[in-house]
């Protein structure tokens, strides 16, 4: 295990109508005025905006709103909430939605609080070194943005996906209530459950040895999804099985399951050019790429990939053939996602096989990205061509 700081300072706060607390908490924090930052119109005629300025209210803090976020949130829109942000003299940002609404409420915070380009931060021209507080009221298991330092944002001129991270936008304090995902089609359950498992795959495939007590954590994460995201989709209403996929979303993606271990971002990196050039689902992007990059890449160690298919999967090890293991476990990832209503090639995402040397260019690889095994772009090609033709 290699050494490692872990710093999650985040404050959760979980449970059913947890959300009628933001006003209090906002004021524990030190808020004077918040922005509501949120998405689709489904947030409003749920009621949930208006039971978090019923709160603010009630707590006797201003508040100004911004909705409109996207999937794949775009930089247009965090322009005019940095506006907003500096006119309206906000200190704290509440994210009223999923990974996008938070990613977008990251941006503002930080720009706000930047005299260039908020988009310096994710094009890699400067770091952040300070940013507004940011509070989320989470409403998909999926990014695990509610916990993470992360933020990722497109940029319209081009559909050009980035990311960045720092502390500095790590949430103060997220309210998590499994509640309010049991509205969501089948589908966005679906795709947030496949977020959920890469985030834990990129770090279980890893270069670091005598990592077991992550590996076991990272098992105990895929073993909850496959439990429970076939129940809730079967019981859109199962508070229980929501509740452990909205924890299990969060634990993803904190770090807890990957300190002291090199990590593998690759699939996320690929997927980014996936949905920046066809607006499509990250995680219905990602069930396309990650059993492809697998594929690509399990030869490195067969016994890691063994490993995950026995431990994760219940696949029968071949002690005179562990390649055969792995290739099994590999197959039943896929055969999971497809059960769950995910596409596994490009045909079912949307996507074109002609476009693939444009996707490995926009990745802009000088030499090789670094990862459990290092990828040039004639590398991309090859995954990518295996995620177009992929079949169970």
């Amino acid at each position: 295990m290699e050494n490692f700081d872990f710093y999650s300072p985040t404050h959760f706060v979980f449970g059913q109508d947890r959300e009628n607390e933001c006003g209090e908490l906002a004021k524990k924090y030190g808020a004077t005025k918040v922005m509501v930052h949120y998405g689709s119109g489904s947030a409003v005629r749920s009621g949930l905006v208006g039971k978090v300025t019923e709160s603010l209210d009630k707590a006797g803090i201003p508040h100004t709103e911004l909705g409109g976020v996207q999937p794949n949130p775009r930089d247009t829109l965090v322009y005019k909430g940095i506006e907003i942000c500096k006119k309206e003299g906000v200190d704290l940002i509440i994210a009223v939605g999923g990974g996008s609404v938070i990613d977008s409420s990251k941006a503002i915070a930080a720009g706000v609080c930047y005299d260039g380009d908020f988009w310096d931060f994710y094009c890699g021209k400067a770091a952040i070194t300070k940013a507004l507080p940011v509070a989320t009221v989470l409403t998909i298991s999926a990014a695990g943005s509610e916990g993470s330092p992360s933020s990722v944002i497109t940029k319209e001129d081009g559909m050009v996906k980035r990311g960045t991270t720092s502390d500095l936008i790590r949430p103060k304090f997220s309210i998590l209530d499994p509640k309010l995902t049991c509205t969501l089609p089948a589908y966005q359950t679906a795709c947030g459950a496949t977020d959920i498992m890469a985030h834990v795959f990129e770090r279980y495939f890893t270069n670091t040895p005598e990592v077991e007590i992550t590996d076991r954590l990272c098992e105990a994460v895929l073993l909850t999804m496959i439990k429970e995201v076939p129940r809730v989709i079967a019981e859109p209403d199962n508070y229980q099985a929501r509740a452990n996929i909205m924890w299990a979303g969060t634990v993803a993606h904190n770090d807890i399951v990957g300190v002291g271990r090199s990590q593998d971002w690759n699939s996320h990196g690929i997927e980014h050019e996936l949905s920046g050039l066809y607006d499509c689902a990250h995680g219905a992007g990602l069930a396309v790429v990650m059993p492809a990059w697998m594929e690509f890449v399990y030869k490195h160690n067969v016994m890691r990939f063994a490993q995950m298919s026995t431990r994760v999967f219940g696949c029968s090890m071949d002690f005179e053939d562990p390649e055969s293991t792995a290739v099994a476990g590999i197959k039943a990832f896929r055969s999971f996602l497809h059960r769950i209503g995910m596409p596994i090639n490009f045909k079912e995402l949307g996507a074109k096989q002609e476009d693939i040397p444009t996707l490995a260019d926009n990745m802009k690889i000088n030499g090789v990205r670094k990862g459990f095994v290092d990828l040039s772009r004639d590398d991309v090609c090859k995954i990518l061509t295996i995620a177009a033709n992929a079949e169970l």
